[in-house]
C-alpha cells in the first residue's frame, strides 16, 4: 500500500495526503460531570434492502444500536430520532417510532442516557388542533419508552401558524400535559428551510421573545432548550435570560467550544450532531473540563471546529452525509449507504476534505482501514492512485 493518498480539490487538482499512523487515544468511562452532553446520532441503513429514495427507511438495527452503545461507552448521552437521524429527510414517523423504542430499551439495558425527538412528521400540514394531536401521539411514544422528550420544531406548525399566539397555544398545551420536563428545540432555517419564521416571525429578535415567553410560562416543565441557529451571540443572550434551573444545550455546530466552556455568567451544555463523529474526543475534552481546566478543554476541542464547519457548510441540512461518511471510515459500519439515498448529497472534494481533516485530528480509530476505504471510494469516482 502506498504511503500517500491523492485527494481531489474543488478545482479538480490532486494533492498528496499522508495518512496519520496512530489515532488519538480515546478512553471509555462513566458519565461526564460538569456538563450534560448529548450526541445526536445517525442511523445506519440496510444496504441489502431493495428500496428507492421514496421508500420507507430500511434500517440496519444491529449496526444502529451498536453505534449508540459506542457513544454511551464514552459517557455521552444519545439524542435519538433527531435531524441527525435523517428525521424528515429519509426517516418517517413509523421508522422514528421504532428507533425510539429500540434505542430506549437499549439505553435501559446499558444504563445510558437518552432523549428522543417529538415532532409532527405524521402530517405535511394541518390545523393547530391536528398538530397538537400529532405532537401528543409522539410524546406518548417517547414517554412510554422511558426516555426524555425533546419537543422539536414542526414544519406543519410553521406552515399553519398565523402568528405567535398559535405557538404559545400549542406549546403551552404540550408542556402542561407532559409528564416530565422536556427539552425545547429551536431549529433554524439553515438546517430546515421549512422552519423559516418559527415562533411567528422571521425577525429573530421577535421570535426570541416568543420562545422565551413559552419557557417563562412553564419553567417547571422545561429541563432545557437546544438552540440551533449558528449564532453564538444570540445563544449567549438567550442563555442569560433563562429562568433559574432551565439549561441551555448548545446546538451550534460552529461555535460549540466557546459556548460549552462558557463565561463568567454561565455556560451551555451540549446536544450536537457534530458529537456523532467527535464522540470520543468530545468526551475526553469534557473530562478535562470536569477538572476545571478550561484551557486544556479548548486545546482539545478548538481544532475540531474546522471539520465541523466543513461538514455543516451550506446547504447545512446535508451535514448528515458527512457524518455517516466518517462513521464508515471509522469502521462503525461496513458500508456508505444512507436511507433515502442521501450518500449522494455531497461532492467528492467535500468527502476528500472531510477525510483529510478527520484523519489529521486522529478521529479514525484504524487509520489503515480508513485509508483503504478512502482509496476504494476514490477509485469508484475514477481517481487513480
Amino acid at each position: 500500500m502506498t504511503t500517500t493518498i491523492r485527494l481531489p480539490g474543488v478545482g479538480g487538482e490532486l494533492r498528496d495526503h499522508t495518512p496519520r499512523s496512530e489515532p488519538l487515544a480515546a478512553v471509555t468511562g462513566g458519565a461526564l460531570a460538569s456538563r450534560t452532553v448529548f450526541s445526536a446520532a445517525h442511523v445506519v441503513a440496510d444496504p441489502y434492502a431493495d428500496v428507492s429514495p421514496d421508500s420507507p427507511a430500511a434500517v440496519d438495527w444491529d449496526a444502529t444500536l451498536a453505534f449508540r452503545r459506542h457513544l454511551w461507552s464514552h459517557g455521552l448521552g444519545v439524542a435519538e430520532a433527531m435531524d441527525t437521524a435523517q428525521r424528515g429527510m429519509g426517516l418517517d414517523w413509523a421508522g422514528a417510532a421504532e428507533l425510539i423504542r429500540r434505542s430506549s430499551a437499549e439505553a435501559k439495558a446499558v444504563g445510558g442516557r437518552i432523549a428522543c425527538g417529538v415532532g409532527t412528521d405524521q402530517l405535511t400540514e394541518g390545523s393547530p388542533g391536528e398538530i397538537r394531536k400529532a405532537y401528543e401521539e409522539q410524546l406518548a411514544v417517547v414517554e412510554e419508552s422511558g426516555a426524555q422528550a425533546i419537543l422539536m420544531a414542526s414544519r406543519a406548525l410553521a406552515k399553519a401558524a398565523t402568528g405567535p399566539e398559535d405557538y404559545l397555544e400549542v406549546y403551552g398545551h404540550l408542556l402542561r400535559q407532559s409528564s416530565d420536563p422536556v427539552i425545547l428545540h429551536w431549529l433554524g432555517p439553515m438546517f430546515d428551510p421549512a422552519l423559516d419564521g418559527y415562533w411567528g416571525s422571521s425577525d429573530l429578535d421577535a421570535a426570541t421573545e416568543v420562545f422565551l415567553q413559552v419557557i417563562a410560562a412553564h419553567p417547571d416543565k422545561v429541563d432545557g432548550i437546544k438552540v440551533s441557529l449558528l449564532d453564538a451571540r444570540r445563544e449567549i443572550d438567550i442563555r442569560r435570560r433563562l429562568p433559574r434551573g432551565v439549561r441551555c444545550y448548545t446546538g451550534d455546530d460552529f461555535n460549540y467550544p466557546e459556548l460549552i466552556a462558557g463565561d463568567e455568567q454561565g455556560f451551555s451544555h451540549a446536544l450536537l450532531g457534530i458529537f456523532d463523529p467527535l464522540g470520543p474526543l468530545a468526551a475526553r475534552a469534557v473530562r478535562v473540563l470536569d477538572t476545571g481546566d478550561v484551557r486544556g478543554f479548548r486545546e482539545l476541542l478548538d481544532p475540531t471546529v474546522e471539520l465541523s464547519r466543513h461538514l455543516f457548510q451550506t446547504p447545512t441540512r446535508f451535514y448528515k452525509t458527512g457524518v455517516v461518511f466518517l462513521a464508515w471510515l471509522a469502521g462503525h459500519q461496513s458500508h456508505f449507504t444512507m436511507v433515502g439515498g442521501l450518500q449522494s448529497a455531497r461532492s467528492l472534494p467535500h468527502f476528500a476534505r472531510a477525510y483529510e481533516l478527520a484523519d489529521g485530528l486522529g478521529l479514525l480509530p484504524d487509520p489503515e482501514l480508513a485509508a483503504t476505504r478512502m482509496r476504494t471510494m476514490l477509485s469508484l469516482y475514477g481517481v487513480a492512485q
